[in-house]
């Protein structure tokens, strides 16, 4: 299967290489200049992998997208619109999508394949979401993933394509819940980011039980199935997105709790503000996602925001019926 993969940062390039790894032939593409691309560029390596010399590089778009079958797209989430705005002026006959960020586009609250619908048209899409850390696959350390797509075909096509004994990859079967449950993960990373940078780490159980359920309480209210939450787009990936070293979420919220500012990407920033103001057009209390919003935004102290989510008043765990 010819593939190109567009954007060629951290997650970007590990796709690019595994792809590769498991037969395929995989352009790798990276704005020209881009320190990202660069690096690729003059030393086929970066911190974590070397590329092979089957994996091309190239910064011509018109070329990447042109050539593929499949385009993997691996950019921040809020850059997605203004990206596939280039990317339209291609022809895209018979082509299909695959995204590889998570996220809600501020300001419309759009999903992001309802993005490139917007942008795109009816073209095939689907999300790959899930568990895993570049570092650890390319040490052979395996994981689980999802792909999920309205698009039957392509999902069932892209499942048996990407698969191997590195990733497992599981038919997605609620894409409103895969998309939002891998946006809003997250989100609960940057808190749980936030809960060891006070020195709070075992309140992060009950960060993760009740921040799957308000999550799932929102999948619901979209459309979507609340179980949704408790898979791997959401629950299954919170090892990778509240604990791991790895993860940016949860060192941007570490950082921000002890007063320092972090430069990498984190996705849940922007997420956060998407999420409440999807919580807010479909009636659901998120009293995490809105936390994390208010304290960003510096409209309350963090560690006592933070401590009052778990003091809140007496409830019941679940209502059931």
């Amino acid at each position: 299967m010819k593939i190109t993969v567009l954007g060629c940062g951290r997650w970007g390039a590990f796709i690019a290489w595994y792809l590769n790894k498991i037969g395929h032939d995989v352009v790798s593409w990276g704005r020209p200049g881009s320190k990202h691309f660069t690096e690729l560029k003059e030393t086929r390596k970066n911190s974590m992998l070397t590329f092979p010399d089957s994996l091309a590089l190239s910064c011509d778009l018109e070329e990447s997208v042109s050539r593929a079958e499949v385009i993997v797209i691996s950019i921040s989430a809020q850059a997605l619109r203004s990206f596939l705005q280039d990317v339209k002026q291609y022809d895209l006959t018979g082509k299909s999508f695959v995204l590889c960020m998570k996220g809600v586009e501020e300001g419309t609250g759009l999903r992001l394949t309802q993005v490139v619908g917007d942008v795109l048209g009816d073209v095939p899409v689907a999300v790959w979401v899930g568990p895993g850390h570049p570092q650890n696959f390319v040490n052979n350390v395996p994981n689980c993933m999802v792909i999920d797509s309205a698009y039957p075909e392509l999902k069932t096509k892209l499942v048996e394509e990407f698969s191997s004994p590195l990733i497992r990859f599981y038919y997605g079967t609620d894409l409103i819940g895969s998309e939002i449950g891998a946006a809003a993960k997250n989100v609960i990373g940057i808190a749980a980011g936030m809960l060891d940078g006070f020195g709070y780490s075992c309140l992060k159980g009950a960060l993760m039980s009740r921040g799957t359920h308000e999550v799932g309480k929102l999948i619901k209210a979209m459309g979507g199935s609340e179980y949704s939450a408790y898979g791997l787009c959401h629950l299954g990936d919170y090892e990778a997105t509240l604990f791991s070293q790895f993860s940016h979420n949860r060192m941007f919220g570490e950082t921000f709790a002890k007063g320092g500012t972090y430069t990498q990407l984190a996705e849940g920033v922007a997420t956060c503000r998407a999420l409440v103001s999807l919580s807010h057009k479909y009636g659901v209390e998120m009293p995490i996602c809105n936390a994390v919003r208010a304290i960003l935004a510096g409209e309350l102290d963090a560690e006592k925001a933070l401590k009052n989510l778990f003091s809140r008043s007496v409830k019941r765990e679940f209502d059931f019926g």
